[in-house]
């Protein structure tokens, strides 16, 4: 099986283009993390019960909100490449909710 790869420029996770077509100045990109669920840096404010806690270790990923494809950061910090590390269902469930708690903190 052949693994989807996006498309990157250099080694910069804000420059994905999702296999979907989906950027971060299109539809959005999130991150998230090793289970695909939206993250919260909120230095001075709780975690919304929606949304996970920042990882300590700094392991993010990459969701996108259009179509539940997630890329790991450290791979394309690494090589240069984006290769799915795995999909999520955005339609329902707490991803769904979690990516419209985050929208509703960003707007």
């Amino acid at each position: 099986m052949d693994t989807e790869t996006a498309e990157v420029i250099g080694h910069d996770v804000t420059t994905i283009t999702c296999v979907c077509g989906n950027t971060v100045s299109k539809d959005g990109l999130i991150q998230a993390n090793s289970q695909g669920v939206p993250v919260h840096l909120g230095e001075d404010t709780p975690v919304p019960a929606e949304l996970a806690a920042w990882p300590a270790d700094e392991d993010l990923y990459t969701l996108c909100p259009a179509c539940g494809r997630v890329y790991r950061d450290a791979v394309i910090e690494e090589t240069g490449t984006a290769p799915v590390a795995f999909r999520v269902d955005v339609a329902a469930g707490p991803v769904a909710e979690a990516i419209r708690v985050h929208w509703n903190l960003s707007t």
